[in-house]
């Protein structure tokens, strides 16, 4: 099977994974364009060449696009870019023409722009640094009261109206998309809601796309890999099993539904399908929260798991979001204890959020299950990351570091290497780097 793939920037959970993740099957051609096209940060994507690479590419039986690459220049870029509706519109138009040229099923998707509620303005337009807690609440009142929020009134209207506008456009050009949907082009067509809340502009957005035909779903940089999951053919009959199950209707942070909720969720749009454990091929076992999720890098504290590791019948995956953005170290502690065998080991994720952690975890679970000619070296690959980045980075390195230092990052991270040397019963031999020098992300490169 040939699938092109075109990521939504060049982080690696966006790239690198990926290629790691499609690598567990041999037999899978994957087509991703050279890591300097893509955008990070500061830089948008070289769209022109994307398009060359769209063109010169031999017959695929799949693609999947993050269109705001191609649109845009990238998720960031996209709320960033100044260009005009009719300037996107026409670049999108070009795009169309070389998708419909392909002849290939088309899986894609576009984010629903996102509103952080934060002055925190890496990600966002300059004024967010000033006024995006003001801009979120304006958005989230004027919702909510269901008439203009007196917030309005606070904004200075030239950043307010060039707010309304970026929004107008995207939504605009999201339509455009829904239309193509409608005509055939896609296979499949996703709106991603990133970051979202209860009230809001992008949840109204959202409402609408659904009430016109569209597919809203929460998340965003997992997306590319639950539209890879459902390009591979075949359907796994998964079991989820909540460590915590009177909590499953606890909403997670930066998303507007349930665990419970978020995990049917992911595994339908993977092409896979809900089962009890007597009929289930696999088990999907979820570390999830009490009371609330917690956050370590915000120091949002919760009641960490304090069970013994269950031991599993049948074929099992771990998704672990008792935490955003990392691994509960006490239920890490416990896994530990465990041995894992490769024929029934699926996997193990914990990877920012619940629905980053679940669509990437099953990406590739269904990759490994279906595997034609399995590798087990990409299989153990991606487990030393997930292990390497979610466990001993973000869950404890992260912790300690007060700058990006990479001597300092190769020091500490020595101790939790050993331990999963002896866990995976394998040689690690890596290094690391900070590829948006910052905190955030961590690059972890096989030797």
């Amino acid at each position: 099977m040939k699938i092109a793939f075109i990521p939504i920037d060049n982080r690696p959970v966006c790239y690198t994974m990926p290629q790691i993740i499609a690598g567990i099957d041999s037999s899978l051609e994957f087509f991703i364009p050279e890591r300097e096209l893509l955008g990070d940060l500061k830089k948008n994507a070289n769209i022109e060449k994307l398009f060359d690479w769209l063109k010169a590419l031999p017959q695929m039986d799949a693609m999947v696009i993050s269109l705001d690459t191609l649109a845009y220049g990238g998720l960031i870029p996209s709320r960033r870019c100044p260009e005009s509706f009719e300037e996107i519109k026409n670049r999108i138009e070009t795009l169309k023409t070389i998708l419909e040229s392909k002849n290939a099923k088309i899986y894609a998707f576009s984010s629903i722009m996102r509103i952080s509620n934060n002055n925190y303005n890496e990600e966002e337009k300059d004024y967010w640094s000033k006024w995006g807690k003001k801009i979120f609440d304006y958005s989230y009142q004027t919702h909510k009261l269901g008439c203009e929020s007196c917030i309005t009134n606070i904004i200075p209207s030239e950043i307010l109206d060039d707010y309304i506008e970026t929004r107008k456009r995207n939504f605009g050009i999201n339509k455009i998309y829904l239309k193509w949907q409608k005509e055939g082009l896609f296979e499949t067509l996703i709106f991603s809601k990133d970051d979202c809340a209860e009230y809001g502009f992008n949840v109204q957005e959202a409402k609408y796309l659904e009430e016109m035909g569209g597919f809203t779903k929460t998340g965003a940089d997992e997306i590319p890999l639950s539209l890879l999951s459902r390009a591979i053919q075949g359907e796994i009959k998964i079991c989820p099993i909540f460590a915590e199950p009177d909590y499953k209707n606890l909403i997670s942070n930066y998303e507007d539904i349930s665990i419970e909720k978020s995990v049917q969720g992911q595994i339908e749009l993977a092409g896979c399908k809900l089962a009890d454990e007597k009929d289930a091929d696999l088990i999907l076992y979820i570390n999830n929260f009490k009371e609330h999720q917690g956050e370590i890098v915000m120091k949002k504290n919760t009641e960490s798991f304090s069970k013994t590791f269950p031991v599993f019948k049948k074929p099992y995956m771990i998704a672990d979001v008792r935490f955003a953005n990392g691994s509960d170290n006490n239920f890490v502690k416990e896994f530990l204890k465990t041995q894992v065998e490769d024929e029934n080991f699926y996997g193990y994720s914990a990877w920012n959020t619940s629905a980053n952690t679940l669509g990437s975890l099953i990406c590739g679970t269904k990759i490994k299950f279906f595997a034609s000619k399995y590798n087990k070296n990409h299989f153990k690959k991606l487990q030393i990351t997930r292990m390497l980045d979610d466990w001993a980075y973000q869950a404890n390195v992260r912790q300690i570091l007060d700058k990006p230092d990479e001597s300092e990052l190769v020091e500490k991270m020595k101790i939790y290497e050993n331990i999963i040397e002896n866990f995976l019963d394998t040689k690690i031999n890596v290094n690391y780097s900070f590829p948006w020098e910052r905190l955030f992300e961590v690059e972890i490169e096989f030797n």
